[in-house]
């Protein structure tokens, strides 16, 4: 009786692939197993003279940075993170988060991470959408590496608006003194591993450094899910 209820709920509302909408196979979640192999991936993890470390230095100190896959408009990349924003799918947040994993362990420049932190949203933000994003991400990579996640460590005090059409500098300004650190004695001399779904000018992932910096980290690395090219 379940079996047919579950075939009878399948064929009423048909599970889909986030990244190009295909019907979903049995033991299948979120992602078929044929994007999973093709997703666009960077390979960031290879090399350290990468994308997203070109667009930080000189911004800010970082032991590492990498993203997993090229955002571009129309691809399956915007597909998925539309879905982990805007649809509900957090399990989809936490696989993607796992995935990374996968690449960071056989990344020797990514070992001796003490602390995961997520880019937190504004506390409005996260009770409208019902939660973080790139908590999910944060899940996903602590369950995989065993790396504990500092929830609730940084915060953000200031809901900015939209960053989406705004320039380089614009973006910059829009994040100056947005975040706030709720518990400075854990950070102490930490490698901290930020995390968030996409980087694009690299303003948000400055500011949120920056404060980490202030209150005494010893090295920070960064992994994203999506790099906007």
């Amino acid at each position: 009786m379940l079996i047919l209820l579950q075939d009878l709920t399948g064929l009423l509302f048909p599970e889909l692939c986030c990244a190009c909408s295909t019907l979903l196979h049995h033991g299948e979640g979120d992602i078929c197993t044929s994007c999973i192999h093709n997703l666009p991936y960077t390979d960031h993890h290879i090399y350290k003279d990468n994308k997203v470390a070109r667009k930080l230095w000189g911004r800010i100190p970082f032991h590492q940075a990498m993203a997993l896959l090229h955002f571009r408009k129309g691809n399956s990349v915007q597909n998925l993170i539309h879905h982990l924003k805007y649809k509900g799918k957090k399990g989809l947040g936490v696989k993607l988060g796992t995935i990374l994993a996968g690449q960071l362990i056989s990344n020797p420049h990514y070992q001796g991470i003490d602390l995961i932190i997520p880019i937190p949203l504004h506390k409005k933000k996260e009770q409208e959408r019902g939660y973080n994003q790139s908590m999910c991400i944060a899940d996903g990579l602590s369950a995989a590496l065993n790396i504990p996640v500092a929830k609730g460590c940084l915060i953000r005090k200031v809901a900015t608006s939209s960053q989406t059409r705004k320039s380089r500098y614009k973006r910059y300004e829009n994040m100056k003194e947005v975040f706030g650190i709720s518990d400075p004695a854990i950070l102490a001399g930490k490698h901290v591993l930020l995390v968030d779904d996409v980087i694009t000018t690299g303003a948000t992932i400055e500011a949120c450094a920056m404060e980490l910096y202030r209150h005494g980290i010893g090295k920070l690395s960064i992994a994203t899910i999506a790099f906007a090219d």
